[in-house]
């Protein structure tokens, strides 16, 4: 069942906060499921439906719904990692298609900053069946995302300024933003001077650890018809996991290079039609991997996309991660893909800071990853249009 046209994107809100200091992880699920009913202009009794992940507190979805007294007729509690609430924002249209629900609520919220538990509920905490082929050899998610930029830079000959420009990109941009955690713009030099944490990712390659959550409402075509706000129309979505499949690895490409193909092949567009992208950020190489991946340019020619401020909104070709993303502003609960949603929305909205808005933005797409790059991850795919 296809999605297009069928169900819009009516409330989004991000949580102002950066270091949630006193405040339970239910109720920054509260506050941000608040924030998007009120940008929607709807109300928690008009929900029929709720999407959460991992980062839920409880039994996830049946606690959330308790404590937000929701009455809905349509639950959904997939896991991929960061790129969840991508996956549910698909997931939301197509329940919204078949008829399931008319008001789907999606919610993130995390507190890694501040000592809050990780992300994950009981089944989580058990070791997974691929731990003990391994956890011997110690991964981590550094070392991880770095075997991929090491491969990169093996195969195409991709470089650390190169990688450099991403990071550049999004500090421009963040410093047009009050609520980022780093505002300072900075230089290629900076960034491959900073101190190496895993080579050949240097720290400046690496996203924020930041506390925070968002939320987002997605309604059926007669419900945005009755609503005040801008009108974002869902045009195609994709999903797809990438794993070890036995031991045949290839680290030059994420699983996005199916979820993005699934994505425009429903949505009926060309790549040239985005004016706007959000890109999972976790590290620079994360970029450079989903432009390729997505089909923005080839393979191996992602470091000489990313150059000489190509993702600079005003500058470049391609602005991205207008809000400074999660290499600058913000990373709930080290889970992306609801910011990478929200600010595709500000975007197509025209509500982005007058500095990084895109001129006649009409079209966006929002990719995230989940899960990690270098191992079994899953990626996630919407393209949306002001209608």
């Amino acid at each position: 069942m296809s999605i297009k046209g069928k169900a819009y994107i009516a409330g989004i809100y991000e949580h102002p906060t950066r270091k949630a200091v006193g405040i339970p992880l239910a109720q920054i699920h509260a506050e941000v499921a608040k924030g998007a009913l009120e940008d929607a202009g709807l109300s928690l009794s008009d929900v029929d439906a709720y999407f959460c992940a991992g980062d839920a507190p409880g039994l996830g979805g049946l606690s959330m719904v308790d404590y937000l007294g929701l009455d809905v007729r349509h639950i959904d509690a997939t896991e991929t990692g960061g790129s969840s609430y991508i996956v549910h924002v698909n997931h939301a249209a197509q329940a919204i298609a078949a008829g399931k629900c008319r008001v789907a609520l999606i919610t993130l919220a995390g507190k890694p900053r501040t000592g809050g538990a990780a992300p994950g509920r009981g089944a989580m905490a058990i070791p997974p069946p691929d731990s003990p082929f391994e956890a011997p050899f110690k991964p981590s998610v550094l070392n991880i995302y770095a075997m991929c930029a090491q491969r990169h830079m093996h195969e195409f000959g991709t470089t650390s300024e190169q990688l450099a420009w991403i990071k550049v990109a999004a500090s421009h941009h963040a410093q047009h933003n009050p609520h980022a955690m780093l505002k300072n713009v900075v230089t290629v030099e900076e960034v491959v001077n900073s101190p190496l944490v895993a080579d050949p990712l240097h720290r400046l390659d690496c996203c924020i650890i930041s506390d925070g959550g968002g939320a987002l409402v997605v309604v059926a075509p007669e419900v945005a018809a009755e609503l005040k706000r801008p009108k974002i129309r869902l045009l195609g979505a994709g999903e797809s996991i990438k794993h070890m499949r036995g031991g045949e690895v290839d680290l030059t490409y994420s699983a996005g290079v199916k979820s993005a193909a699934n994505a425009f092949d429903e949505a009926g567009i060309k790549r040239s039609d985005v004016k706007y992208v959000s890109l999972y950020d976790s590290f620079t190489i994360t970029v450079l991997m989903q432009l390729e991946d997505i089909g923005f340019c080839e393979k191996g020619k992602g470091g000489a996309f990313v150059a000489d401020g190509n993702l600079i909104s005003g500058v470049g070709k391609l602005p991205f991660n207008t809000d400074g993303g999660g290499l600058c502003s913000n990373h709930p609960g080290n889970r992306g893909g609801m910011t990478k949603v929200i600010e595709a929305v500000r975007q197509l909205r025209g509500e982005a800071h007058s500095a990084v808005q895109v001129p006649n933005c009409d079209i966006a797409l929002a990719h995230g990853t989940g899960g990690l790059l270098g191992t079994r991850h899953g990626s996630a795919t919407v393209i949306m249009e002001r209608a």
